[in-house]
């Protein structure tokens, strides 16, 4: 998950560019969905990529335009599997 604030809390300088210039995502990240705040004060966006090398690339052509914050994220069914109890009755890992 991206969590990108506009830089002055201007939006309008992103929007332009993506319309002239598209996402500009290097080939490997996939952009899923986004989300923008009601005041344009921040968007909210779903990435996926295997090599985090892409997603630094695509933050350096935006970065003078927005701040960014990366969390990584997984889907509720992955958690899932990830916290199943381990034969001894803990989540996986903690065993």
């Amino acid at each position: 998950m991206v969590v990108e604030r506009f830089r002055d809390g201007n939006a309008r300088p992103v929007y332009e560019r993506a319309r002239e210039q598209g996402r500009m995502l290097p080939p490997g990240l996939r952009y899923v969905d986004s989300w923008v705040e009601a005041g344009f004060g921040r968007c909210f966006q779903l990435m996926e990529c295997d090599d985090l090398t892409l997603l630094a690339a695509w933050i350096a052509r935006w970065a003078d335009l927005v701040e960014f914050e990366v969390i990584p994220v997984m889907t509720s069914a992955q958690a899932s599997t990830v916290l199943q109890p381990d034969t001894d009755g803990l989540p996986a890992g903690q065993g």
